[in-house]
């Protein structure tokens, strides 16, 4: 296996690619109960970075929004 890079250092789209293969690895039940949970840890961990890093993004549109810089589409 590869290394893993640590979850804050991913952005939204590779924090979400990576949930998307664990979640797939987790269905397909080839993995032991060790490697199951240390996935389902990095599973978490992900669907907790991609949730902060959504938060984020609508805080800063709200930002901008409430600045006048965004206009009614």
């Amino acid at each position: 296996m590869s290394k893993e890079i640590a979850v804050e250092e991913l952005n939204y789209e590779q924090s979400l690619e990576e949930l998307s293969r664990i979640v797939a690895e987790l269905e397909s039940g080839e993995h032991t109960l060790d490697d199951s949970v240390r996935l389902f840890e990095r599973g978490q961990a992900l669907a907790a970075r991609c949730a902060q890093l959504l938060k984020d993004a609508e805080l800063k549109v709200k930002e901008i929004s409430e600045a006048g810089e965004l206009t009614d589409i």
